[in-house]
């Protein structure tokens, strides 16, 4: 059993092809070593994981259900969450030889594997996918690509020298209804498209909790078992506190966005790919927000945003809900729920337009996100959210945070990727990394 978990399909080409050549026999699998669909080691994909918390048991589970894809080691900090998803993988294929490393480059070094799924809190997204693609592995790594906008440029050119193959978490983007919308504003079906409002409530019980947090949180004893400094990676040294850690990080811009990069990088994802706008964005932001006056949280958790593109596109932001976004024209509109199938128009029979032969069509992913990963590392074409993707979604919501952060509209060179004479603004786009950690 551990033999056939251990067959990548690199080892697996060279080592049956020289041995059938050797012995003068054509080259001929043996049942033993199939899936269980009678999938060969030649066209499975050896992957690990770096960041086995929540989403990234969610994300092996999602990627070990194919037959095609094998899980074969995991990287955590955190000894519990990488115990965990060891026993997750060993129970699936009932072994116990998943390998269990706590640090990263330890594991995209390995000759077995030829992806990484990357899920770890966003501040580390970046060093991990770079170290990972200049190792020769494809990456798909949870949205947003990164936490900042240099950092993301940092990947898009780290996939391209590598050419290697990079899959964005905006699993929205694959999404049937989705896709079949965009195609409609696109399509023109609403007409010319001229505004795009964006809903981005914080109105769940964790959002509730980080607004009621307002004192100092206690320094507490490390737990047993989490690398704290590792945990901390490129970001300023501070003392352990069970809050600053596991899911609530992301409301602390060192390590995340707050809502505007968590269900950001999903709904603004879609205006992106609606919009046509998927390799640019705004050139204007104007965005006011507010945040806790005090304690460890400031993310922005109430916020308006108009965003301007050059050819005077708007993207209108706020917090109200429900969460999505609404696609206006000057024929109609057509609003998208997010993390629902729901879609509605101003006239439902725009909803049960045929898209023509001739027309724009978008594709489809079949089997969805992860499927669409798989399929693009084996066919070597782009996925339906590259780095390019990725990183230009980003970029958007890190500006918001910026012009929040600055208290000043901003202006923005989307294709020099500079803010327009604005020196403290530039300064904002790459985070000082802590030593040793540097893009």
């Amino acid at each position: 059993m551990a033999d056939k978990r251990r067959t990548t399909r690199r080892s697996f080409l060279q080592t049956t092809s020289a041995f059938a050549a050797a012995i003068g026999v054509p080259t001929i699998v043996p049942s033993r070593v199939l899936g269980r669909d009678g999938t060969a080691p030649s066209n499975r994909i050896a992957m690990g994981f770096i960041g086995t918390g929540g989403k990234g048991r969610h994300n092996i589970g999602e990627l070990a259900r194919f037959e095609d894809c094998q899980a074969l080691a995991v990287c955590d900090v955190d000894q519990n969450h990488m115990n965990a998803a060891k026993d997750q993988i060993d129970k699936k294929y009932g072994n116990s030889d998943c390998a269990a490393v706590p640090d990263y480059r330890q594991l995209v070094e390995r000759g077995d594997l030829d992806a990484i799924c990357v899920s770890t809190p966003d501040h580390w997204h970046a060093l991990t996918t770079i170290a990972a693609l200049n190792a020769g592995k494809d990456v798909y790594c949870e949205k947003p690509l990164t936490n900042s906008v240099g950092e993301g440029r940092a990947v898009c050119r780290a996939a391209a020298l590598n050419d290697r193959i990079v899959q964005t978490g905006s699993h929205e983007r694959s999404g049937e209804g989705r896709r079949y919308a965009c195609e409609l504003v696109r399509n023109g079906r609403i007409g010319k498209l001229h505004t795009i409002r964006i809903n981005l409530p914080n109105t769940d019980s964790h959002h509730n909790d980080i607004r009621s947090w307002t004192e100092a949180q206690p320094d507490m004893e490390i737990p047993e078992g989490l690398d704290w400094d590792m945990w901390l990676g490129h970001t300023p040294m501070v003392p352990y506190t069970q809050k600053r850690c596991h899911f609530y990080w992301r409301f602390i811009l060192a390590h995340g966005g707050g809502e505007m990069t968590d269900r950001g990088a999903h709904v603004i994802d879609l205006a992106q790919l609606g919009a046509d706008k998927d390799d640019t964005g705004p050139v204007e932001f104007i965005a006011k927000g507010s945040r806790n006056p005090s304690g460890i949280f400031d993310a922005f958790m109430d916020y308006v945003f108009v965003n301007i593109y050059a050819d005077g596109l708007k993207l209108i932001g706020s917090t109200q809900t429900p969460r999505g976004l609404k696609f206006e024209g000057d024929e109609g509109w057509i609003f998208v729920h997010v993390h629902d199938q729901k879609l509605e128009a101003s006239n439902p029979a725009i909803l049960t337009s045929e898209i023509g032969k001739n027309e724009i069509h978008l594709g489809r992913s079949p089997g969805g996100h992860h499927r669409n990963f798989l399929d693009c590392v084996k066919l070597r074409t782009q996925p339906m959210a590259p780095a390019e993707v990725g990183h230009r979604t980003g970029t958007i919501c890190h500006l918001n945070n910026i012009a929040m952060k600055l208290g000043r509209p901003i202006r923005w060179d989307p294709i020099n990727e500079v803010v327009v004479n604005d020196p403290e603004a530039n300064r904002l786009l790459t985070p000082e990394m802590r030593a040793p950690w540097s893009l």
